[in-house]
């Protein structure tokens, strides 16, 4: 699944942009995000009195020689945050609509792209059944992370994937540390809202990327049809059924729909979670460069 929405233009685009944290960050020293802790680096803060035990190279002699009393200077601290984006590769996200495959797989990388242009750590971690699998393991830097979107092409999109098994039994989830991305349709019968919750007790920000084709946010279909789940194996199983479509039945499923995007909305809001809805005809620019700008996950 070649995210072949990307290109050089795009990514050169991308370079003036970094991906923003709403809560103090542990992180790693040599990163860029200014946290709200004094550190090392040459940015001059503030100042505050000496306090036995404070390094005596740190103090401010003029400031002595005017006051007759010992200031420390403080610098700014910037640290590495951990970006950790879980991409759903069940068969409701490309089995049957690879342009949902192909545009997952490019917001995948664009978000990737932006973590590791801002110097960040980056894992790209793919759910089927109930495990995360991190083929590339921590990413670290431009030349590792394009090798590693040279790959994306060989993308499977099948089966079934259980969020909540597959994040919580992810074993590299870090507390305080960085910004958590989840891709998906969501379409599932896993308790993905569990799933948040464990990251979100981790300490870690969320995001929520809904991908929806325009057939599922406005379905034109009439008369007798037969739905087919794209992540059953058997033609027989009970998901499968023939039916008659009907205006009152396509009017039902979009309030349906309004109904579980207000319900997600709702839930991450109260959870200090980033939640974006986007249909695959949309530019992906205008999903970073607007709704993620809107958001504060992106400045």
């Amino acid at each position: 699944m070649k995210p072949n929405k990307l290109n050089d233009a795009f990514f050169s685009r991308l370079e003036t942009m970094s991906l923003n944290l709403k809560s103090s960050l542990a992180g790693y020293f040599g990163g860029k995000h200014l946290v709200r802790t004094y550190g090392q680096t040459v940015e001059f803060a503030d100042y505050r009195e000496y306090q036995l035990g404070d390094d005596i190279r740190r103090i401010d002699w003029n400031l002595f020689s005017r006051f007759e009393k010992y200031f420390l200077k403080l610098f700014t601290d910037e640290r590495q945050m951990q970006v950790q984006i879980f991409l759903d590769c069940s068969g409701s996200m490309g089995k049957n609509s690879p342009q949902k495959a192909e545009y997952a797989v490019a917001a995948t990388a664009a978000l990737g792209f932006l973590a590791v242009q801002n110097m960040d750590k980056l894992n790209l971690c793919f759910m089927t059944g109930n495990t995360a699998t991190d083929p590339f393991g921590t990413i670290v830097g431009k030349n590792s992370f394009f090798r590693a979107v040279g790959e994306l092409s060989s993308l499977e999109f099948d089966g079934e994937a259980d969020l909540y098994s597959c994040i919580t039994s992810y074993p590299n989830v870090s507390e305080n540390n960085g910004l958590s991305v989840i891709i998906s349709d969501f379409c599932t019968e896993s308790d993905w809202k569990k799933a948040v919750d464990y990251l979100c007790f981790k300490k870690r920000q969320v995001l929520l990327l809904q991908v929806l084709t325009p057939e599922e946010i406005d379905p034109v279909y009439e008369g007798r049809v037969s739905l087919i789940d794209s992540e059953s194996v058997d033609l027989e199983d009970s998901k499968n059924l023939k039916l008659r479509i009907t205006r009152g039945m396509l009017a039902a499923y979009q309030e349906a729909l309004r109904d579980f995007r207000e319900d997600m909305r709702v839930f991450c809001a109260k959870r200090e979670a980033g939640y974006i809805t986007v249909s695959t005809d949309s530019p992906i620019e205008r999903v970073l460069f607007g709704e993620l700008l809107k958001d504060g996950i992106m400045s």
